[in-house]
């Protein structure tokens, strides 16, 4: 039968996952993805290295067996400007969690663009999303002398990349991805064409939207070319990919993702939901003609919080106070009494949902004497717990019924 391999290019690593034709791992290659914060505020990736990491865990992943079909997921709303006329990037990728143009998403969201941003996309008026970082990569000239321009989300650029980029690329995401640009109204199932001139992003340099489930190209990369002609046969933005994996199919079902920020999603039916205070709807999947007797689209609603693994990150490489990410849990187990009043805030991009406030940072709180590194290991967990449990209490005072929630994540162990 031989074997699939999924592609998983996150916020801080790449990975490949090798499966049997029944869903077993056979195999998994990792490459750490660098992190760049040019300014305060920003963090950006190098579209190049993200290509060059999928390639290099694809050869180790797939080396030595015979690959019938390729997925990928993706972090979502990062945007990678790019020129398809000559395959090459056109700067670096400004992430989701970059915050360069929050002052104008306060301005808009303060405005009547802001309601309609809402009504239209499920989403609040954020630098989170993509279509901020678009418009400012537009405005600053990050496209100017591109002969084919375009502005692609991780996976679009995989996709492109994967199936010859400039040598005849097929340039597409899916619904998933889509919907997290703020370009995407979840009535029209479309880009929309009023929201696009409002924003100042041109429609024609966005990646087609086709279903997540189905044929979008086959693999030409040169770098590949022992796998030619493998079809690249779905797409599914992270988060959602989670939802899916995690077999919740039936509204009322959720998720929480312990990655690099943590994410509660929740399916939310077949039909287009209101969406509470506090929380937003995307698109979980549209599966096409795969769907069998199933409804092929279903909505989420989500609750994002910016910073949760990453928080462990910046006690390695900031503080220096471990050395590995898996020995935080071994460390906070020697505070007895566990964080002994310790709080951290992990605000250190702005708070995510329910509060949405970009504005607010980090904090530790309640330091005494007694405080060491054992302490603050302990209270790093206890704030990822409590990210997600200010999520999943948005959700409960909405009426959404979580009939369970389904765990995890790197940082979940």
């Amino acid at each position: 039968m031989g074997s699939l391999l999924a592609i998983d290019a996150g916020t801080t690593g790449v990975r490949a996952l090798r499966l049997s034709a029944s869903g077993t791992v056979e195999q998994i290659a990792y490459r750490e993805l660098t992190q760049s914060f040019p300014e305060a505020g920003w963090v950006e990736h190098d579209p190049a290295e993200i290509w060059q990491l999928v390639v290099a865990t694809i050869l180790e992943a797939a080396e030595g067996h015979s690959i019938k079909a390729i997925g990928i997921t993706n972090q979502r709303e990062t945007v990678i400007p790019f020129d398809r006329e000559t395959g090459q990037a056109l700067g670096p990728a400004p992430v989701w969690q970059d915050k360069r143009t929050a002052v104008w998403c306060r301005e808009l969201a303060a405005g009547p663009l802001g309601a309609e941003i809402r009504k239209r996309t499920g989403l609040v008026c954020d630098p989170y999303f993509s279509a901020t970082k678009m418009a400012w990569l537009l405005e600053h000239g990050r496209l100017d002398g591109a002969v084919a321009p375009a502005l692609g989300t991780v996976d679009a650029w995989i996709c492109w990349n994967l199936t010859g980029g400039s040598e005849g690329g097929v340039f597409a995401t899916d619904p998933s991805n889509a919907s997290r640009t703020m370009l995407y109204d979840l009535e029209a199932r479309a880009y929309s064409p009023e929201l696009s001139g409002a924003l100042g992003v041109p429609l024609d340099l966005l990646a087609e939207i086709r279903p997540s489930a189905g044929r979008f190209g086959v693999v030409a990369a040169p770098e590949l070319a022992h796998l030619a002609g493998v079809p690249v046969s779905g797409i599914l933005g992270d988060q959602q990919a989670a939802l899916f994996g995690q077999r919740c199919f039936s509204p009322g079902m959720a998720k929480a993702t312990y990655g690099t920020g943590a994410f509660v999603l929740a399916h939310a039916g077949s039909q287009r939901p209101v969406v509470p205070d506090g929380l937003v709807a995307s698109v979980a999947w549209d599966l096409g003609e795969h769907a069998g007797d199933h409804d092929p689209f279903a909505y989420c609603f989500e609750g994002s919080a910016f910073i949760a693994g990453a928080a462990i990150q910046w006690l390695r490489d900031q503080l220096g106070i471990i050395e590995h990410a898996a020995e935080l849990e071994g460390l906070a187990a020697q505070a007895a009494m566990g964080a002994e009043g310790l709080s951290l805030i992990p605000a250190f991009v702005g708070l995510g949902s329910p509060f949405w406030d970009d504005s607010a940072r980090g904090a530790l709180v309640g330091i005494t004497r007694g405080s060491g590194r054992a302490q603050l290991a302990s209270a790093t967990i206890d704030a990822l717990a409590f990210e997600v449990a200010a999520m999943t209490r948005a959700m409960a005072s909405a009426g959404i019924a979580l009939d369970e929630l389904r765990l995890d994540g790197g940082a979940s162990v």
